[in-house]
């Protein structure tokens, strides 16, 4: 029998380099205004420690986001840790456990007790009914994270936030520049924080922030990034070394007049994907911004292995074959993660939508040289697999 044009069969991957799903892409003109900045930042000798670039990024962010106060740090963990720290929070913390784990490692950095929730199924974000389900006496906090450049549904935790008189914070890591409605991510709730890690929409080497219109929050977090300290000899509280650099400055401020065309490059690639996934039964293409402005920045797709003819995981092995670095986000759930599981076993209960989202989620490279001849052959490479699903199903079971 001839060998199928995949990979699995004729070790001729279809992608000479890998395409990540995470891939960095900072535009010739990026890199131009990032030496310029960097040129003044050794003129002036002035490398970290809340220097003239970070201040200006922090106005900058500040204003696309529609908010008071922009606190730049060295991580959005950081940035977590801080907010948590500034809200001297006790006891438990409901957010979900479709999630990056770092999210939920802040909390016990914090000695707080994380309560996972599950997930809407249509927006893969909290179920706000289940959170109200999961409020007891030792409740302190919610947090909701925004994902795939949807956002929260922000008013219905904002009345349970409210209702429980319990803070409310929200991680925007996803959502740089989008928004719900009119109303910017940034400004909801207590705080929000954000990741400027090289591979998300907007990144700035390593780095993240911290948006608030409360004034109170944002001095006390300025503090504690800066080991504490509240003048030139006095520590006031427990900090740590949060500090962003005016290197990872620098980068985000060349990268902010690229953001128009980044969103405009990257909702044409996510179109070109609907449009060509459209034709491959038993794969559903997650809406973004569906109800306000997205960064299009991620490419969220459901399996269906009864249409497809293989399960998700044996599609995701096939594609690594051929250099497509398909992502299972967020399998397998962080209430699911060993650490989780051993730590606390009987903390953790069965979060029924989150885990079959995590049975049938793949995410797919956006950021590509060649966005339309690369989706067409993404494109047809799942439809041969699909349409040969029993010989692809057969070298699954006699891999190791």
């Amino acid at each position: 029998m001839r060998d199928i044009n995949l990979a699995i069969f004729t070790r001729r991957p279809a992608f000479e380099k890998a395409l990540h799903v995470g891939a960095p892409y900072v535009e010739p003109e990026t890199q131009k205004r990032f030496h310029t900045y960097m040129d003044g930042a050794f003129e002036r000798a002035y490398l970290t420690n809340n220097g003239p670039l970070v201040q200006e990024l922090e106005k900058e962010l500040a204003h696309l986001h529609s908010v008071r106060y922009c606190a730049a740090t060295c991580n959005a963990t950081l940035a977590q840790l801080f907010i948590l720290s500034a809200l001297d929070l006790r006891g438990d913390v409901l957010l979900p456990s479709f999630t990056f784990i770092a999210t939920v490692h802040a909390c016990l950095w914090q000695n707080l007790r994380p309560v996972f929730c599950d997930i809407r199924p249509d927006t893969l974000m909290i179920d706000p009914a289940d959170a109200a389900r999961r409020i007891t006496s030792q409740t302190s906090a919610i947090i909701g994270v925004h994902l795939f450049g949807n956002i929260c549904e922000v008013e219905s935790l904002t009345e349970l936030a409210r209702r429980h008189r319990l803070k409310l914070m929200f991680d925007a890591a996803h959502a740089f520049g989008c928004s719900l409605g009119s109303a910017s991510v940034g400004g909801f709730g207590d705080a929000e924080f954000f990741s400027f890690h090289s591979t998300k929409f907007f990144g700035t080497f390593e780095g993240g922030a911290m948006t608030t219109n409360d004034a109170e929050l944002d001095r006390k977090i300025r503090y504690l990034r800066n080991f504490g300290f509240r003048t030139y000899d006095d520590v006031g509280f427990l900090g740590l070394n949060g500090k962003m650099s005016e290197a990872s400055a620098a980068m985000g401020l060349a990268s902010l007049p690229e953001i128009p065309r980044r969103i405009e490059r990257l909702e044409a690639t996510h179109r070109a994907y609907r449009d060509g996934l459209s034709r491959v039964p038993g794969i559903t293409v997650l809406p973004a911004g569906r109800e306000g402005r997205s960064n299009f920045h991620y490419l969220v797709t459901l399996i269906d292995e009864a249409r497809f003819g293989v399960s998700r995981d044996i599609l995701y092995r096939v594609l690594w074959q051929e250099n497509v670095l398909v992502r299972r986000y967020f399998y397998p759930g962080c209430h699911a993660m060993s650490f989780y599981r051993s730590s606390e076993p009987n903390d953790y209960p069965h979060l029924p939508v989150t885990e079959d989202i995590c049975k049938r989620i793949l995410c797919f490279p956006t950021n590509l040289n060649n966005p339309k001849g690369d989706i067409d052959s993404i494109v047809g490479l799942l439809q041969r697999i699909h349409d040969n699903a029993e010989r692809v199903a057969i070298w699954a079971e006699s891999q190791p």
